[in-house]
């Protein structure tokens, strides 16, 4: 513990907090309760609440919270204020290992690897510019026949048989 941290510990009371709202409430105006105890007697803003302390205002259900909680208390230098149940165990951050010097085998294989995505990235454009190159397609220049020769089919289909526009509206008048 350095000089400036501070630690302390102490039994919060939640009963009277939370018997002021809806049973369905309790356990969020319990914790709300705690920020605000922890706020008002560490002087920090920011508090974090351990997780084995909220499992334990959340025991047994948000409709039924623990009366008071045991709780210690650790402000940082930096003014963070963390929390966590008396007894709870200590979290651990894993340390990373010291990462060794590549040797020149793993290089050039990641050379390697770099190389053959990059070979077949731009085999992939060229297939690309391949297909967007190519002239239209025989499927298009049916369609351009088909679309030529229903204009003339038109005609056939409707057949002199038909009345045109102009010739309908004539009978319709008539």
């Amino acid at each position: 513990m350095t000089e400036q941290e501070i630690e302390r510990i102490y039994n919060v009371p939640l009963r009277k907090e939370a018997m002021k709202v809806p049973k369905y409430v309790r356990a969020a105006k319990a914790s709300r309760a705690l920020r605000e105890f922890l706020v008002k007697h560490m002087k920090s803003e920011n508090v974090k609440i351990g997780r084995y302390l909220n499992q334990a205002i959340l025991k047994n259900g948000r409709k039924n919270v623990p009366h008071h909680v045991l709780v210690k208390t650790i402000k940082d230098k930096t003014g963070i204020v963390k929390a966590e149940l008396v007894g709870a165990p200590e979290e651990k951050i894993p340390e990373k290992p010291v990462k060794e010097v590549a040797k020149k085998e793993e290089v050039r294989a990641l050379m390697d690897k770099v190389d053959s995505e990059a070979v077949k990235k731009e085999q992939q454009e060229e297939e690309k510019k391949k297909v967007l190159e190519q002239p239209t397609t025989e499927k298009k220049k049916i369609g351009i026949e088909i679309k030529e020769l229903t204009k003339e089919q038109e005609e056939k289909i409707r057949g002199k048989d038909r009345p045109k526009r102009k010739d309908k509206k004539e009978m319709i008048a008539k």
